[in-house]
């Protein structure tokens, strides 16, 4: 790990030489097709550290292609999307993270004519047919759909122009912790149950120290939030249906389901539960088991809640769960033998009974019936409105979190409609776990850690007492603080001098500070995080041949070569989901060619 960061960070600190290689040179100034273009181009972005690198080099690629380029820099991400909104722009700079592991949410809220994050009002047909199309396939058949949507939205049009995409790292105290149980994944938030000590006698007694830049939490409640304050703390507070591995495939381990399977025609997914999970409440400061089993009546509550937007004032997650149409407790065990799985054939009961700990002897609608023991089950069907095997990586997110009906309606005993954000506390606000007159510890966790209590600096975890007691899924650590932390610089420092034992999103210009502390160490994985321009189509980039002349002008090489290594080529938001043999080759000729279509066309 340590020599490979010095190779990444080598380039980092950026000279105003290497600045003016991209911004200022003019490698082909003497080609009469670019040289009489002078098309102006307007580049939006935030300002600072890799945004104001790529703003550069972008410039430099352009001004090599012979447009005109102007920048529009922003403070913050607000101001961007506000200058977005009004146009003010013909390449915004962007970013986007497949959080869900899924080709799906990589491709329709940005893509689709109807996405809620398609910003640059893309409105294609064929490319709304593809989308729709992969969904409804397997990943054995999607492959070939999703890179015909790629050419669509890339090679044909240039609705989406591609700069690279990211990595994902964790520093970790050795000294503290088992580097061998700390893991990251491409998608999934880390999961906390496995973290353990070097020295296990503490585990009792010091409590996990990690830190994030935001203490203002937007929601506990697993539906009314989906950001970076709250992804990895509900990803731990609630247990899902299924979980993601570190290649993003979709698995039952540690998750409330022995089993899944995909029955044949892809709309309907059963899921056969554990028995050995109770929700955790807190009690004078300390996490109690509540003696409630987790079951299926709690999945149904909880998945219906999350499919419906008017379920909860300002749900901020539906969309992802609108693909489900009905969400049922299974009794009739003769589906055990008539329902088959999709891939293999094999019936439902062969398919589950390959990890449930004894053979299904009989179903059961009631939670406190369930005894795995004496082969006493429950089983949950979704059913999908189209065939939409993704569903799956939806389920593993924090949003399809499975919470307690009884509990979530005793505080939000009110009509949606009448909320009134000054009069009423919903299940899963921030203030009823911060000591003070708002006080009124409600949550109910049916996760790994329940939290105990917040302030404006941090706050504090307790392992679930009942969260798969006796097994290797149960916390191996009691405590666990999170310390909010908003200057980077300061959660740095903090992890340096041993007052955290985690560091989220380590950046790579300070590898090589922690690094040469031998008790320090980073991991580091691909990631989802793709980084691109988005064209505003309804400038002077609304003619597609000026579009793939600002295609063809991006030379990925340069950008790799500038960051040494630390990143990725990309073509789409897709790139790090599949190899659909696409790549983004250099071309200044096809740039002459396509800017000569786009004079002779006026």
């Amino acid at each position: 790990m340590k020599s490979i960061s010095k190779m990444i960070i080598a380039g980092i600190i950026v000279s105003a030489v290497l600045i003016g290689v991209f911004a200022g040179c003019n490698r082909d100034s003497g080609d009469s097709g670019r040289a009489r273009n002078g098309i102006p181009i307007t580049l939006l972005a935030t300002a600072g550290g890799e945004n104001d690198f790529n703003l550069n080099m972008m410039r430099g690629f352009l001004t090599d292609a012979g447009f005109v380029v102007n920048v529009n820099i922003q403070p913050d991400f607000a101001s961007w999307v506000t200058q977005v909104d009004a146009g003010n722009y013909d390449l915004a700079l962007t970013g986007w993270t497949t959080v869900t592991g899924n080709p799906d949410y990589a491709v329709r809220s940005l893509f689709h004519s109807d996405g809620d994050s398609n910003r640059n009002g893309i409105n294609n047909r064929r490319l709304d047919e593809l989308i729709e199309l992969a969904a409804s396939q397997t990943p054995a058949e999607y492959v070939r759909t999703y890179t015909d949507m790629e050419n669509v939205l890339v090679t044909d049009n240039a609705f989406y122009i591609p700069f690279y995409r990211n990595i994902r790292t964790l520093g970790v105290n050795t000294s503290v912790m088992r580097r061998d149980s700390v893991f990251l994944f491409p998608a999934r938030s880390q999961n906390w149950e496995m973290n353990d000590y070097v020295n296990t006698a503490l585990r009792e007694t010091r409590p996990i120290m990690m830190s994030q830049g935001t203490g203002n939490l937007t929601s506990l409640d697993p539906v009314r939030a989906n950001d970076g304050s709250i992804n990895q703390l509900n990803s731990n507070i609630n247990v899902r249906l299924v979980n993601l591995d570190s290649r993003d495939a979709v698995i039952p381990d540690g998750s409330l389901s022995w089993q899944y399977v995909i029955a044949q025609g892809n709309q309907d997914f059963y899921f056969v539960l554990r028995d050995d999970i109770h929700f955790a409440r807190v009690v004078n400061n300390a996490a109690v088991n509540t003696g409630v089993r987790v079951g299926a009546e709690d999945v149904v509550f909880s998945l219906n809640r999350a499919r419906d937007r008017t379920s909860v004032p300002d749900h901020r997650t539906f969309s992802l769960h609108e693909s489900m149409n009905e969400i049922s407790i299974v009794t009739d065990i003769s589906l055990l033998e008539s329902v088959r799985d999709s891939d293999t054939g094999r019936t439902l009961r062969q398919v589950m009974e390959q990890n449930t700990p004894t053979p299904i002897r009989t179903l059961t609608a009631n939670k406190t019936q369930a005894n795995n023991a004496q082969g006493v089950y429950q089983i949950v069907r979704v059913r999908t409105r189209i065939p939409f095997p993704q569903v799956l990586n939806y389920l593993a997110h924090q949003s399809a979190g499975i919470i307690n009906e009884q509990q979530v309606m005793s505080i939000n005993n009110f009509p949606v409609a009448s909320y009134d954000r000054s009069i009423h506390t919903l299940y899963g606000d921030q203030a009823a776990l911060t000591p003070g007159p708002t006080f009124n510890h409600h949550l109910w966790a049916s996760g790994p850690y329940i939290p105990l209590y917040k302030n404006d600096y941090e706050i504090h975890f307790e392992r679930n007492p009942g969260y798969m007691p006796g097994t290797n899924w149960a916390p191996k650590v009691r405590y666990v603080n999170m310390r909010f932390i908003t200057d980077k610089d300061a959660e740095i420092a903090a992890f340096r001098s041993g007052e955290t034992d985690l560091l989220f999103t380590v950046p790579p210009d300070r590898f090589d500070l922690i690094t040469s502390n031998p008790d320090l160490d980073i991991i580091v994985i691909p990631s989802h995080a793709a980084s691109y321009w988005l064209p505003n189509l309804n400038g002077v980039l609304s003619d597609v041949n000026l579009r793939l002349a600002v295609l063809y002008s991006v030379n990925q090489d340069d950008i790799m070569a500038f960051y040494q290594g630390r990143y990725f080529k990309s073509y789409s938001t897709l790139s790090s989901l599949m190899d659909t043999g696409n790549v983004l080759i250099h071309d200044m000729a096809r740039v002459d060619q396509h800017l000569n279509r786009h004079w002779e066309g006026r």
